[in-house]
């Protein structure tokens, strides 16, 4: 400032003494001083600025760098515990894999146990569509594979007359053939099951179609155990009534279909308990 008061004392005193070239110039030089005076002071203040802000991002980057180092510190404490954890789960891995083997030996041998009881209910049917057919043409005599039984359903007009559960003497030849592939499998059990249309019955001693197909499966299962020597240990006598119709009981077609009974051979249930139960090899 002191040297702007000289130099605009000089100005004065020279101005009175020197020509007004002279005096132009050194007032343009002055002019020139004092902008480049203020450019300074300006470029001196955006140093500072810049300076504020230089410190600022060096604390910045301090903070980051402390906070990656504990990053990094942490980072390596959780690979450690990954590691524990890896074999940890490493060894779990290996007993998991160890006990699917082992339930896939056990599914494998039921399913190899499956598919021979298949081929053996196959063999069956065969024996009793061959049996059935000597000397018996007959359409309502029906032999079939369902699920993992086999069975025979019969029409109740060849077993019985009307509203009775006394079983006919041509009845009881079908049944003699029926039996003759029942003795061949005498590791098999023999469900005799009884069914009847939806009409109610009206017979001395027969109280309702409950009854009636109960007293209809006891009598076939008496000819097979009393006239075909079937042991009773493997027979069972079963009543279905009118509750699993075939066909609608609304036609007289429709309800003498309903009207059957139906022979199903099945393996007995403790050997097939014994299958499940077999641990695997």
């Amino acid at each position: 400032m002191k040297k702007l008061f000289l130099l605009g004392l000089t100005s004065i005193f020279l101005s009175s003494c020197v020509s007004k070239k002279e005096f132009a110039d050194l007032q343009s030089n002055y002019d020139s001083a004092k902008e480049e005076l203020v450019n300074v002071k300006a470029n001196l203040q955006e140093c500072l600025i810049e300076k504020d802000r230089n410190s600022n991002r060096a604390e910045m980057l301090e903070n980051q760098v402390g906070s990656l180092q504990e990053d990094k510190k942490s980072a390596l404490k959780q690979v450690e515990n990954l590691t524990v954890l890896t074999q940890s789960s490493s060894d779990n891995i290996k007993t998991v894999i160890a006990q699917l083997s082992e339930k896939d030996k056990y599914i494998n041998g039921i399913r190899t146990a499956m598919t021979q009881k298949d081929s053996i209910n196959l063999a069956i049917k065969y024996q009793l569509t061959k049996e059935l057919a000597k000397g018996i043409q007959d359409e309502d005599i029906q032999v079939d594979v369902e699920k993992t039984v086999v069975y025979i359903s019969i029409a109740d007009k060849l077993l019985f007359t009307s509203g009775s559960s006394v079983v006919s003497e041509r009845a009881k030849e079908v049944l003699g053939k029926v039996a003759t592939v029942i003795s061949s499998r005498p590791e098999m059990e023999v469900q005799v099951e009884g069914y009847t249309d939806n009409v109610p019955i009206v017979a001395t001693g027969i109280k309702d179609n409950w009854d009636l197909s109960v007293k209809r499966a006891t009598s076939v299962v008496r000819v097979l155990q009393d006239d075909y020597s079937i042991n009773p240990n493997r027979l069972i006598a079963a009543g279905r009534s009118e509750y699993v119709p075939l066909a609608t009981n609304d036609t007289p077609a429709g309800r003498a279909t309903n009207r059957r009974t139906r022979i199903v051979i099945l393996p007995k249930l403790e050997e097939f308990f014994d299958i499940l139960e077999q641990r695997p090899q």
